[in-house]
């Protein structure tokens, strides 16, 4: 039997297993939620369920907001539609590639054992082209960000860019790091997001990993 194409394998990581599919489910209520209540703080449910790939979408130049009206308008949405669910069958592949675990005898837990199975989780951020490309958006991000913080004059909004990269989780950080905005601490946010969102990205990138192995099992073992 011919190896099945690779958009095969994504889509069956997609949908062969229960929390992907749920993923998926969450994601098509959003849709719909959006369209019947467009002006709604819920019309970004599918942006946001679909991040970090999703936000990447603000550099393109169509979207909902695209003027023009009419068929213009209803095209550049549907582009942007299919843009949104692409990113989403991307993150529920990424799912159903975790529900894959590798089988590990017990073994007694020494600092040794302890690294070893750190390196072997971290591993899958760094062992793949896929990761390493993202890990290095991630830094390009995070380095702009700190050197407008502390050497131009206006940073404007240079956050933007290492919370989209490294989004959703990146979320976290930007919470956390606000309080630390507080005059007596504003020396301490800037390198407190900086630090949390590239340990989101790290995450990210291993999952991004675990994603193209689980490409290449499926592709060195095809389905007869």
């Amino acid at each position: 039997m011919p190896h099945p194409s690779r958009p095969r394998r994504l889509l069956a990581l997609a949908t062969d297993n229960w929390p992907a599919r749920a993923y998926l489910g969450v994601v098509g209520v959003s849709f719909a939620a959006m369209f019947l209540s467009p002006e709604s703080p819920v019309a970004t449910a599918p942006l946001v369920l679909t991040a970090p790939l999703s936000l990447l979408g603000i550099v393109l130049p169509f979207g909902p907001g695209t003027e023009g009206g009419g068929t213009a308008q209803g095209l550049a949405t549907g582009s942007w539609t299919v843009w949104v669910v692409l990113c989403a069958l991307v993150n529920a592949a990424v799912i159903g590639a975790l529900m894959t675990r590798k089988s590990a005898a017990p073994s007694t837990t020494t600092p040794a054992t302890r690294s070893a199975r750190l390196r072997d989780l971290l591993a899958p951020a760094v062992d793949n082209w896929p990761a390493r490309v993202y890990l290095a958006a991630v830094t390009a991000s995070v380095v702009f960000f700190l050197c407008a913080a502390y050497v131009l004059p206006d940073p404007g909004f240079a956050g933007v860019w290492p919370l989209i990269t490294t989004a959703p989780l990146s979320f976290v950080p930007l919470a956390v790091s606000i309080p630390a905005e507080l005059p007596d601490l504003s020396w301490l946010s800037p390198p407190l997001f900086a630090a949390g969102c590239a340990l989101c990205g790290l995450v990210n990138a291993v999952l991004l990993g675990r994603l193209a192995h689980r490409l290449r099992v499926r592709e060195a073992h095809p389905a007869v």
